[in-house]
């Protein structure tokens, strides 16, 4: 399913799979997830610092979409309260999501600090890449102009 070699986002062989890390700002732009993808990522963490005010209904919206673009699970994870030395209110709300956009368990508190545990089925992974087969269909050579804006 996986083009070989590394795209600049290296994913990493650990105990519970192939994971990749993409941070906060960056999750607005597709070709970092899709790089992390194309890498081999089962699981992406997407760490954050993400306040409330216009980005608040993105939060809930890029990942799953994402997750369901590149075919693997996505850690959303973002950080409570409010910062001392600004008027920052950040909302938590961090989650898990499947490669088919579902919410694995409900999204953690919006103002508590939260541990968020969640038991992912890495077999879900072959049936989503098996029925949508967007690694197979993509058609890299149309998407040159892309890379060269």
């Amino acid at each position: 399913y996986f083009r070989p070699g590394n795209l600049g986002y290296p994913v990493f062989d650990t105990a519970v799979g192939r994971v990749g890390v993409y941070i906060c700002y960056d999750r607005h732009f597709p070709e970092g997830w899709r790089a992390l993808g194309l890498n081999g990522a089962q699981i992406v963490f997407n760490p954050s610092a993400t306040s409330r005010g216009l980005s608040s209904y993105l939060w809930k919206l890029e990942q799953p979409a994402s997750a369901v673009a590149n075919e693997y699970f996505i850690g959303a994870i973002n950080r409570v309260g409010i910062e001392d030395l600004g008027d920052d209110d950040f909302y938590g709300t961090s989650y898990f999501v499947d490669p088919e956009g579902k919410f694995v368990g409900e999204p953690a508190d919006a103002h508590q600090p939260e541990l968020v545990v969640r038991d992912l089925d890495l077999g879900l992974l072959a049936e989503v890449r098996d029925r949508w087969a967007f690694y197979r269909d993509r058609r890299p050579d149309a998407y040159g102009p892309l890379t060269q804006a």
